[in-house]
Parts: C-alpha cells; structure tokens; sequence
C-alpha cells in the first residue's frame, strides 16, 4: 500500500474476504485507537461495504463503565473463543443508564469477517486471530471536543480519566506501531464518503 493512497472502504472489504481466516471461520478485524478519533465512524463504514459478510461488535457494550477492565476478557470468552471452534458467541451488553449488564445477550453469528471496534480492541493476546488491525486517530481537543458535544459537558470528569486510561493501555500494548493500518480520523468527510487516507503504509 503507497503512503497517503486514498484507499475506498470497497478496496478493503475486498482484500479482508481474500484473506485466510484466523479465527475459525472468521476474519477478525479490530478497531482501536483513542476516544473520540472516529472509530465508530470508520468500523460502521467497513461493515456497511462488507454487508452480510460482517458481524460488528462495539467494545462500549463490553466495558463495566468508565474502565477497560475485564472488557477484553469478556470477548474473548463469549464471542472469540466459540467462533473459533465455528460456533456462535454472545455477550452481555452493558447499560450504560442502569450501570449493568442486561440479562438477555446478544448473538453474534460466526461471519466471514468480525469487526471489533473500541478502545483496547486491539491487545497482543488477540494477535493470533486477527487479520487486520485498525488505528484510527485526531488530534487530542478534537477528540475531546467530540466526546462532549455526544456525551454532555457534565462527563468531563470522566472524559479526562479515560483519556489517562487508554493512554495507559495503548503505551501497554504498543497499540498505534502494532497496527496494519493507521487512519486519519480528523476530517469527517474521508470517512463519510467512502474513501478514507491511511496515515502511512502499515497494512499488510
């Protein structure tokens, strides 16, 4: 991949169905990158240009609130480890109002490509499985401005104690020099219209 190539999200779900699967059946992909930087965007994007061929599961609905911990965990034990032994996984969505996991879980069917996508998606543990990892980034105010106007200015407090969190983590794992792909997630309408610009050329 050349350096600065704008790449179309077609292109890549073409390239992910190509690939072997190292996950049973499937083709995990994992969406990492700090909060804020566009993550969302970017995984739902892939998985639209992917249709049935993908699952899509958000690592919001695994963490226990404001922490990273046990999110990982719980995907691997629910959803990663049954589909690659070809089975269905699920999980338990958390209640970000109720501050639970809800009682009924959700399934997530064994697809030709899975995309994770959230903070510390991406750990060395799940190295074996995945096919592509994603870092997806902005600059820190952006990202900060983001995550207010969606969330209320009332959760600064929190905000800034994630922010020192997933630095913790992504300085942990070496998430950003460990990805195949690095995205720049500051300007909306790359990732919008269907053509995003990796930042370099990581991708395998």
């Amino acid at each position: 991949m050349d350096a600065g190539r704008a790449l179309t999200f077609g292109g890549l779900a073409a390239d992910l169905l190509a690939a072997p699967p190292l996950l049973g059946g499937t083709r995990l992909v994992c969406v990492d990158g700090p909060a804020g930087s566009g993550k969302t965007t970017f995984a739902g994007r892939l998985v639209a240009a992917l249709g049935d061929a993908a699952e899509l599961v958000h690592m919001d609905d695994l963490y226990a609130g404001w922490t990273l911990t046990g999110a990982v965990a719980r995907l691997e034990a629910g959803v990663l480890r049954p589909l690659a032994a070809g089975r269905p996984g699920a999980y338990s969505r958390f209640d970000w109002t109720a501050g639970r996991f809800d009682d009924v879980p959700v399934p997530v069917r064994p697809a030709p490509v899975l995309v994770v996508e959230g903070c510390g998606s991406s750990p060395r543990r799940l190295d074996p499985w995945t096919t592509l990892r994603v870092w997806v980034e902005a600059p820190a105010p952006l990202r900060l401005e983001r995550g207010l106007a969606r969330d209320g200015t009332a959760m600064a407090p929190h905000w800034h104690r994630w922010l020192a969190t997933e630095a913790a983590e992504f300085a942990r794992e070496d998430t950003r020099r460990r990805a195949h792909l690095r995205v720049d997630g500051a300007p909306v309408t790359p990732l919008t219209s269907g053509r995003f610009a990796p930042l370099d050329d990581t991708c395998r």
